[in-house]
């Protein structure tokens, strides 16, 4: 008789790295996320946080996430489509697709349930998704839920994407779904020829700008803006408000007749449910600062570029970056996680990234700043990569 649970019993990866005093995940921080964090009592400077823009302890921030708590308490008590919706909720998506430039929007309670929800309701059986070989696993996971097909191309490969779409037959539905920035590598998706594939082909095309939202474009509206391509060549943008925004959801914006569509068919939103008050709050209090204010963009960038300057210097690999995410090339697994326990001895929070999460002999150390991060702050962070990376004979 088969053990549903032996797999668990045989599972010793991580229990072997933590033995070893390499094991860099689920660090409990005892603080804020900030510049610096607090663990077990000791500080670290944050270099691997999505909270770019450091709105997540903001003061207006918190300000308005208490002042929605004292009003609506911790919790709508129920889904959406039932009894937990608010004016907050439907204010909120009119905010998001008016900043996006779209005519309607609808929130999620995170981004994951976001994806599951509206790939899964709009691909039917005889429909294909295809997907980018780096896209977030949500979207692969949304697919996979779906009753359509799924069909993958090279990361950023455009003739591999033709090729895909050229085989898939003319009855079949066609959706394109790729990320606008991609979470680990920090390249952008080269979105003006993936526009022209999709007419050509006859495909719906879908960008998720998880990490692009708040960072690329003129006014930090995302990759669209970045290309300038905001008159309706992408049919549907969806994202995460757990990055630029400082808390925790998800949303999808677009043509009316398609939010409307989704907002009573996506299994994700209807059966959960609904995105607390305080986070309501927080992103549209993020929205009105990031409209408002292209500062703490500016600074990102500006910070960024000192942190990729100083690590290039000194002879580490940055691969093919265009944004803040800076994927520091490490190779093997375990120069992976050794360089983060020197790091993390030397009081630098970053993240390990090992295969199969990336190619093998790919790990690498994802690093990223927030727009609140100081010249000190990034010069240390480059003093300690140095000692490290030499250290472990990464880098001369």
């Amino acid at each position: 008789m088969s053990d549903i649970f032996q797999k668990c019993k045989e599972f010793k990866d991580a229990k072997l790295l933590m033995r070893m005093g390499i094991y860099g995940y689920f660090q409990p921080v005892e603080s804020a996320q900030d510049t610096e964090v607090m663990l077990e009592g000791k500080k670290f400077i944050m270099a691997g946080s999505n909270n770019y823009l450091g709105l997540a302890n903001n003061p207006e921030m918190k300000k308005a996430a208490i002042a929605a708590v004292e009003k609506y308490g911790t919790g709508c008590a129920g889904s959406r489509f039932l009894n937990g919706n608010t004016v907050m909720h439907e204010k909120l998506e009119k905010q998001l697709a008016d900043f996006k430039r779209r005519e309607a929007g609808l929130i999620f309670a995170t981004g994951y349930q976001m994806n599951l929800g509206v790939v899964g309701c709009l691909l039917k059986k005889g429909d294909v998704a295809i997907v980018d070989k780096l896209d977030h696993a949500s979207i692969l996971d949304g697919v996979k839920l779906s009753d359509g097909e799924m069909v993958r191309y090279k990361h950023n490969d455009m003739e591999d994407l033709e090729k895909v779409l050229s085989k898939i037959e003319p009855e079949k539905g066609k959706l394109i779904i790729v990320d606008g920035v991609f979470s680990m590598e920090g390249d952008i998706c080269p979105l003006p020829q993936i526009v022209k594939l999709a007419k050509k082909y006859g495909a719906r095309l879908i960008v998720d700008d998880a990490h692009a939202t708040g960072i690329i474009g003129k006014t930090g509206r995302g990759t669209c803006e970045h290309f300038g391509l905001e008159n309706g060549e992408v049919d549907l943008i969806v994202g995460t408000c757990s990055k630029t925004f400082g808390t925790v959801g998800g949303f999808v914006v677009g043509d009316e007749d398609i939010i409307h569509y989704i907002r009573h068919n996506a299994r994700s939103m209807i059966f959960s449910a609904a995105m607390p008050p305080v986070c309501v709050a927080s992103i549209s209090k993020a929205l009105d600062m990031i409209t408002n204010d292209t500062s703490r963009r500016d600074n990102l960038f500006k910070q960024s570029a000192r942190l990729r300057a100083g690590l290039e210097k000194l002879g580490f690999d940055l691969g093919t970056s265009q944004t803040p995410i800076l994927p520091v090339i490490i190779g093997s697994n375990e120069n992976c996680f050794k360089m983060w326990k020197a790091l993390h001895g030397m009081g630098i929070f970053v993240n390990s990234v090992v295969s199969p999460a990336v190619p093998p002999g790919h790990a690498l150390m994802r690093v990223t700043l927030m727009a609140t991060h100081t010249d000190k702050q990034v010069d240390k962070i480059i003093e300690c990569f140095g000692i490290a990376g030499k250290s472990l004979g990464i880098i001369k």
